[in-house]
C-alpha cells in the first residue's frame, strides 16, 4: 500500500487537504487510466482513440512524486510561488500536483489574455519560480524587469537554451528517494488563480487549501457524480476537480483559448470512442456542439451528465444536448465566480420550464443555492451601489423580488484577492458575528432577484448596467427578449454618454446566412419587440455588429465595455461622454 504524503489529514470536518485527497484515488485506481491526452491530432481517417495515449493513476502518482522530490532539491519548496505556463497534457496536471504537495503556489493566468495583461499580472505577484514551454520562458527573457524576482526556472519539455532545468531532467533525477511530505495547515495558501479581466482588471484570486476543498465538496454536493466518471475537459483546470474525485479525465480537442472554435464532429466523436459521461463546458461550446447534434440526428447515449458554466445558459442548445442524451442524464447549469465556485446549480427540467419567463424578461435562472442548512454558503441580495461596504448590517438585503447585488459568504469562497488591497475593499464586507468572529462576505458583481421558490434570476453585471435619466436598465434582462427574434445570434445591450443620462443601444449578432439588407426589417421587428415590454420600452437604437468581443476563458462572456465604446464611436459621442 502506498503510504500517504505529508499533511495532518482529515484536521477538521470542513478540511480535506487535496493532496490526501488524490493520495486516496491513486491508491484506489491505480492501474486505470487517469488522464487519456492526444499524441497527435484526433481525426483525418482511422480510430480516434489511437490518437490517445493514457497516464494510469499509478503512473500520475509516480510523476508527482517525482517532481515533487526533485522540485525540492531545486528550491521550489513551501510558499514559493511559482508561475505555470504548461501546455493542457498530463505534464500540467503533474506539475500542478507537485506544487501542492511541496506546498508551492502555483500562480494560473490565462494565456489568451495577451501578453500586456499577463505582464501585469505576473508584476503584482512576484513569482520566485517560473515553470512554462519554450515560449512562455522568451516572454520572461524579454521582460526581465516583470520577472526579476524569479530565481528557479524550468522549462517544459527535454531542452532548455538558456540554462536552468527542463521538466524531463527533473522527472529522471526525482525517480528514487523518500516520499516528500510537508504538513500542510487548512489556512495555507494553495493557488492564486487570476480572473480573465472581461469584466475589469484581472484580479489574482487566493484560494486557501480549506477553500480548495470546500469547493470540491460543493462540486460533488451539486451534482453527485456516479464513481469512476469519464471527463471531457473542455477546460484543462476543472480536470483538477475531476482527478480529485476519481475520474478519468480525457483531454480533448479543444483550444482552451478559442474554445468556440472546436469542432462538434470531433468533440462527437471523441465522445463515442471514450464513452465520456460527464462534460463540463460553457455556452459557446454547447452551442455549437447542440446545434451539430440537432441537426445530425446523433445520439449520446453513455453521456449521463452534462454541465453548462462560465456565462449565462444558452438554453436553445442545451435543449438540442439534452434530446440526443438517454432518459436517465442529468444536464445542469452552475453558477458561481473565481472567487466562489460554485454557488447554485439548476437542473435542466426545472430550466426547461422557466424558459418563458426568461424570454419574458425575468432574467436567467441560475438554481438554488445548497439548503444552509447542509452547508455554511450563504447567498443574499443586496441593494446596488458603486460605493465601498466595509461592515454587514441587516438593512443591506433588499425585498424579495427586488433586483439587487449578489454577495456570497462561505468555506468555498475566498477571502482576499493576492496583493490587491484596493480590489478588496470593493468587493469584500465584513460582518461581526455574535461570538466575537468575523466573517467576510465576496460582492460577485452580478445582478440577480430571488423568486418565492428560493431560485435566483441573473440579469447582469453591476458594472455594465444601463443608467439612464430614466432608471438603470439591466443587460441580460432585457437581452433575453431580443434573442427569441428568429434572425438574431445574440445580443448585448450598452449604454454611450454620460452615467446618468446614458442612451441605450441593442447591439445584436444575425444568424450565418442573414443578408445585410435585411438590417432594416430586423431593426424595426426589433424596435416591436422592445415596445411590447415595459423594461425594454426606452430602447430605441439598434446597431447590428459582425462579431461581439467575448472574454478569454469562455469565449461566451460578451465584452460589453468595448461594445460601448464600439457603438459611441458609431453613434458620434466623444471619449468622455459627449456627443459630438
Amino acid at each position: 500500500m502506498r503510504a500517504l504524503p505529508g499533511g495532518r489529514g482529515r484536521v477538521n470536518p470542513l478540511f480535506d487537504d487535496p493532496d490526501l485527497l488524490l493520495a486516496r484515488q491513486i491508491e484506489k485506481y491505480a492501474g486505470l487510466p487517469a488522464v487519456s491526452y492526444p499524441t497527435r491530432p484526433p481525426g483525418g481517417g482511422g480510430s480516434v482513440g489511437a490518437a490517445f495515449d493514457a497516464l494510469t493513476f499509478a503512473d500520475l502518482g509516480e510523476r508527482i512524486d517525482a517532481y515533487a522530490r526533485s522540485f525540492t532539491e531545486i528550491g521550489i519548496t513551501e510558499g514559493i510561488k511559482t508561475i505555470v505556463m504548461v501546455r493542457p497534457d498530463p505534464d500540467l496536471f503533474a506539475v500542478i500536483f507537485a506544487l501542492f504537495r511541496v506546498g508551492a503556489v502555483p500562480v494560473v493566468v490565462d494565456p489568451g489574455m495577451g501578453v500586456n495583461r499577463m505582464l501585469h499580472c505576473f508584476r503584482s505577484v512576484g513569482a520566485q519560480a517560473f515553470i512554462g514551454v519554450p515560449e512562455a520562458h522568451l516572454i520572461r527573457i524579454a521582460a526581465r524587469r516583470t520577472f526579476r524576482s524569479v530565481r528557479v526556472h524550468v522549462t517544459a519539455g527535454a531542452r532548455s537554451y538558456w540554462g536552468g532545468h527542463t521538466l524531463v531532467q527533473l522527472a529522471d533525477r526525482g525517480r528514487a528517494g523518500e516520499p516528500v511530505a510537508v504538513t500542510h495547515a487548512p489556512e495555507d495558501l494553495l493557488m492564486i488563480a487570476f480572473t480573465t479581466g472581461s469584466t475589469g482588471p484581472a484580479k489574482g484570486v487566493e484560494f486557501t487549501r480549506a477553500g480548495f476543498a470546500a469547493s470540491l465538496r460543493v462540486v460533488t454536493d451539486l451534482h453527485d457524480r456516479a464513481d469512476g466518471f469519464v471527463s471531457l475537459a473542455t477546460v484543462p483546470l476543472f480536470g483538477l476537480f475531476d482527478l480529485l474525485q476519481g475520474a478519468h479525465v480525457v483531454l480533448g480537442p479543444v483550444d482552451p483559448v478559442k474554445v468556440s472554435q472546436a469542432d462538434p464532429a470531433l468533440l462527437v466523436e471523441v465522445a463515442r470512442a471514450f464513452r465520456i459521461t460527464d462534460l463540463t463546458a460553457s455556452p459557446a461550446l454547447l452551442g455549437p456542439l447542440g446545434a451539430y447534434l440537432g441537426r445530425t440526428g446523433i445520439e449520446l447515449p453513455a453521456l449521463t451528465t452534462v454541465i453548462s458554466m462560465g456565462a449565462p445558459a444558452n438554453l436553445e442548445a442545451l435543449a438540442a444536448v439534452r434530446g440526443a442524451l438517454g432518459a436517465r442524464a442529468r444536464v445542469f447549469t452552475t453558477y458561481g465566480a473565481t472567487e466562489a465556485l460554485p454557488l447554485t446549480t439548476l437542473e435542466w427540467s426545472e430550466l426547461d420550464a422557466l424558459r418563458e419567463r426568461t424570454v419574458d424578461g425575468a432574467g436567467t435562472c441560475v438554481g438554488r443555492p445548497l439548503p444552509e442548512t447542509d452547508s455554511d454558503t450563504r447567498v443574499r441580495i443586496i441593494r446596488i451601489t458603486d460605493d465601498e461596504i466595509p461592515f454587514w448590517t441587516d438593512d443591506l438585503e433588499v425585498a424579495p423580488g427586488e433586483i439587487g447585488e449578489i454577495a456570497a459568504t462561505g468555506a468555498q469562497v475566498s477571502q482576499r484577492y493576492h496583493g490587491n488591497p484596493a480590489a478588496d475593499a470593493r468587493a469584500k464586507i465584513d460582518e461581526r458575528l455574535p461570538d466575537g468572529t468575523l466573517r467576510r462576505w465576496h460582492r460577485i458583481g452580478d445582478l440577480a432577484w430571488r423568486d418565492s421558490d428560493g431560485r435566483l434570476w441573473f440579469c447582469g453585471r453591476i458594472s455594465q448596467r444601463v443608467r439612464t435619466a430614466a432608471g438603470d436598465l439591466f443587460t441580460v434582462q432585457c437581452e433575453q427578449i431580443f434573442n427569441t427574434h428568429p434572425d438574431v445570434h445574440r445580443s448585448a445591450l450598452v449604454g454611450v454618454g454620460r452615467a446618468g443620462a446614458q442612451v441605450p443601444v441593442l447591439c445584436y449578432e444575425t444568424h450565418a446566412g442573414v443578408d445585410r439588407g435585411q438590417g432594416p426589417r430586423i431593426e424595426r421587428e426589433l424596435r416591436q419587440l422592445a415596445e411590447s415590454h415595459e423594461i425594454t420600452a426606452p430602447i430605441r437604437t439598434f446597431l447590428r455588429h459582425d462579431g461581439f468581443p467575448v472574454d478569454i476563458r469562455h469565449n461566451a462572456k460578451i465584452g460589453r465595455e468595448a461594445l460601448s465604446e464600439w457603438a459611441a464611436a458609431r453613434l458620434g459621442y466623444d471619449k468622455e461622454g459627449n456627443q459630438r
